[in-house]
């Protein structure tokens, strides 16, 4: 990427000297090497124990499924969610020569009448500009000095582990890890997806963060969710998930989400199905977090007329509605949240159970699904810093950020750059102007206000 910010945790960062730099960067090629000599040792390993036919799951959960030798440097504060700025880390990047062996994942799209039959699949482009070239992967398209644009991989160790400080330097406080039960049945996408696991559990216990893992239901036909149980007793009983020091807990509970219940244009699970996952993860001694539509009190808008929802929901620990779309500008907002966020939160404190709202800077799909380009405008930030304002004037005590680097629907809030041409920029959504690190700054403010050091304001910190 042609971006060149400097500013680390909103400090302009200074030069190093020579030696300094050649020290550093032969760390950094020692630690990029390191990493595809893992992922090379995982694919042989693979390939030598199931010679007849694709790697086996069982091989994976061998190979990758273990507990994490970092220890923390320091005492990690991972009780509670008030006070929080928690973050979606989907992870699903890939590039054809990661190691990953799944090719060009999310970054780009099949498309006939593309050159080369492929095209972007993304609305917005990661700025790159602090990774060394081992972490750099070279995209057909051409920045404005004629150089290829460069993205990142969701598989490199190093990469994962420098959002993790990013979150460290800017005041986030971790992250849901996104992991896909569709994806549980498949050897190379479990094997980048528990990978992707270890090393955020990593990055957290590192850098003082915290993290839980969130079940993405989507795709997932009835009948299916109980895959996401049986990964989870294998997670705590193989890689010791929960029990580390950065796992985010509840109420002295290792908390676990499952994302996708409810939604009109989703599968209708069985009631019985809903209830035997949540409570088979409670049994486990776990919290459980549900993610769920808009409308899952009221049986309106997004969410199916199953009079049982409200029940579902009432199981768990902690309710979180999906908001993205469902608002576009800052009167949207006050609007949802006196209406929406205002109400849900009494009806959870009236049954003991945590709510935790999902904010989002904005949205943008495009390159995805061929809608309007900056569809929900980030409005320089007051998007973001307006539903923040609202929801803790609602009643919430933190908030969930859509996302930390979810680049495919314009909704990151890690570091991105503007498109560096004209051409570019009829394309991909920009930063307005704004330095590549402002909503990484935003969020860090988002979690002083819910914290109590900061007063809300109209327009957003700059």
């Amino acid at each position: 990427m042609t971006g060149a910010c400097t500013v680390v945790g909103g400090r302009r960062a200074g030069l190093p000297s020579p030696a300094g730099g050649r020290r550093r960067a032969a760390a950094v090629i020692v630690v990029v090497l390191v990493d595809f000599l893992v992922a090379a040792a995982v694919a042989t390993a693979l390939a030598a124990r199931a010679p007849a036919g694709p790697p086996d799951l069982e091989t994976v959960r061998e190979e990758l499924m273990r507990p994490s030798q970092v220890v923390a440097p320091a005492a990690i504060e991972r009780e509670g969610l008030a006070g929080r700025v928690l973050c979606g880390y989907q992870g699903w990047f890939t590039t054809g020569d990661d190691g990953a062996g799944l090719g060009w994942r999310h970054w780009r799209r099949r498309d006939p009448a593309a050159p080369g039959g492929t095209r972007f699949a993304v609305d917005m482009l990661p700025d790159v500009s602090e990774l060394p070239p081992g972490e750099r992967f070279a995209t057909a398209a051409v920045g404005a000095d004629g150089r290829p644009l460069e993205v990142f991989s969701s598989h490199l160790r190093p990469t994962v582990l420098r959002h993790f400080r990013w979150m460290r330097d800017y005041g986030i406080d971790g992250v849901f890890v996104q992991r896909f039960v569709t994806h549980l049945a498949e050897p190379k996408l479990l094997a980048h997806d528990t990978k992707l696991l270890a090393d955020c559990r990593d990055g957290a216990l590192e850098n003082g963060r915290v993290y839980a893992v969130m079940y993405d239901l989507s795709g997932v036909p009835p009948g299916g969710l109980g895959a996401a149980l049986e990964d989870w007793r294998r997670l705590r009983g193989r890689m010791k998930i929960g029990a580390d020091a950065a796992a985010l807990h509840l109420r002295g509970r290792p908390l676990v989400a499952v994302w996708g219940l409810g939604f009109a244009d989703r599968p209708d699970y069985p009631t019985a199905e809903c209830r035997a996952l949540i409570e088979g993860f409670k049994a486990d001694g776990c919290a459980v977090m549900c993610g769920v539509p808009t409308g899952w009190r009221t049986l309106t808008r997004d969410a199916r007329p199953n009079a049982d929802l409200p029940g579902i929901a009432a199981l768990c620990d902690v309710v979180s509605p999906w908001t993205v779309g469902r608002y576009a500008t800052p009167d949207d907002v006050r609007r949802h949240a006196d209406r929406d966020w205002s109400a849900d939160i009494a009806w959870c404190r009236e049954r003991g159970v945590d709510y935790l709202p999902v904010v989002f800077p904005g949205f943008s799909w495009h390159n995805l699904h061929g809608g309007r380009l900056d569809q929900i405008p980030r409005l320089r930030g007051r998007l973001l810093w307006t539903q923040a304002v609202e929801a803790r004037r609602a009643g919430a005590r933190g908030v969930y950020v859509a996302m930390f680097d979810e680049v495919d629907e314009a909704t990151a809030i890690f570091k991105c750059i503007d498109p560096p041409t004209p051409a570019l920029a009829g394309q991909f959504v920009g930063m307005e102007g704004l330095p590549s690190d402002f909503y990484l700054r935003l969020a860090g403010e988002i979690g002083r206000l819910f914290r109590g050091e900061r007063s809300a304001s109209a327009e957003p910190p700059r």
